[in-house]
């Protein structure tokens, strides 16, 4: 299969240039369709015999207008960046739904109906090209953590498991014209690090190559993650991989990331990443943070040079993602990781 070259190069020359911003959330764009079981089931899936509706990823094959329009209105609110509708698309989350076998096309069509929307985008603003990002959420099992509190040593999804599920997401994606890769939403490290390994095994198995992100997301005000972690210990876990970047998302809002981005911007030999949720939820789960309440407490890590990306998680929307774009445009990215990058690679070769 022949790959079209040079788009991942452009997107890391882009992260030294400019603060690239990174879209908003899909489920919560969904959530302004009012959708049926029907929707989600179309023609393909309408005798399957589990319930399907919910399951937001399923729509790339079911109802790819909505998902097409979904990354038109973030290109449109000026993000550089869409992921992938993939978030739950594995063999481990689609198991839920009995799609195991729908899992190649899920994502291999997602990423597909991102890349032609960029395309359009980038066709008609080349000064701006419009850069593709495979998601690769942390599926619904964790590897480092029992599920029973009766058995401490029990397991609900191996390594093996883990590594297997990520080679054929992350095959599907590529093939599919993503530009990049992001391993995100990451609560357990030990489930990040299958990720990579399989994503190495597709690149040699493709014989091809793309740039890797990671974002992980400190669940509570411990500044840890699920699996026990500080900001820095996630860092040293995962930099021997060469990353295009890591960061956080997810969980809080941006004025709780603030400490733990600080840890990253001043250790990560790579580029920073933060796409926070607009806010905490209130106590019906809903996000009540307004885009510029959420670029203001943005702008205090664009003006301390924290970032290379930034975008936003649960609750954002065009508006966000709109006001975001317009403060990042104001700021310098951060500069920092290239020469902490050489270091680390003159160490190594030391």
């Amino acid at each position: 299969m022949e790959f079209e070259k040079g788009r991942g190069e452009l997107l890391k020359e882009a992260l030294k240039q400019r603060i690239l911003v990174l879209d908003g959330a899909m489920g919560t764009m969904i959530q302004r369709h009012t959708l049926t079981e029907e929707d989600f089931r179309g023609d393909r899936f309408k005798d399957h015999h589990a319930s399907l509706k919910g399951n937001n990823d399923l729509l790339s094959l079911t109802r790819p207008d909505i998902i097409e329009e979904i990354h038109r209105k973030y290109f449109e609110a000026g993000a550089d960046i869409a992921e992938t509708n993939t978030f739950s698309s594995t063999r481990i989350a689609q198991a839920d739904y009995h799609l195991e076998d729908a899992v190649y096309d899920l994502n291999f069509e997602s990423a597909r109906l991102a890349r032609k929307v960029a395309d359009v985008f980038t066709e008609r603003h080349p000064e701006k090209p419009r850069f593709v990002l495979g998601s690769m959420g942390p599926t619904n099992r964790t590897a480092s953590l029992s599920p029973d509190v009766n058995d401490p040593g029990y397991r609900a999804v191996s390594f093996e498991d883990l590594r297997k599920t990520y080679f054929e997401q992350a095959t599907a994606l590529i093939k599919g014209g993503v530009d990049a890769l992001l391993v995100e939403t990451v609560f357990d490290t030990l489930n990040a690090k299958a990720a990579l390994f399989a994503i190495d095994e597709v690149f040699e198995a493709l014989e091809h190559s793309v740039p890797v992100m990671v974002s992980g997301t400190i669940t509570d005000a411990s500044g840890r993650t699920l699996s026990g972690q500080t900001t820095e210990a996630f860092l040293i876990s995962l930099e021997h991989f060469p990353l295009l970047s890591i960061g956080l998302n997810c969980a809080l809002g941006a004025a709780q990331l603030r400490p733990y981005l600080k840890v990253l911007a001043e250790k990560a030999p790579f580029g920073v990443s933060a796409h926070p949720n607009a806010g905490l939820p209130n106590e019906f789960g809903e996000y009540d943070q307004s885009p510029e309440e959420m670029a203001g407490q943005i702008k205090a890590f664009l003006e301390d040079q924290f970032l290379n990306i930034v975008g936003g998680c649960c609750g954002t929307t065009p508006e966000h993602i709109s006001a975001i774009a317009t403060l990042a445009a104001k700021y310098k990215p951060r500069q920092r990781f290239e020469s902490q990058l050489t270091e680390v690679r003159n160490l190594q070769a030391d």
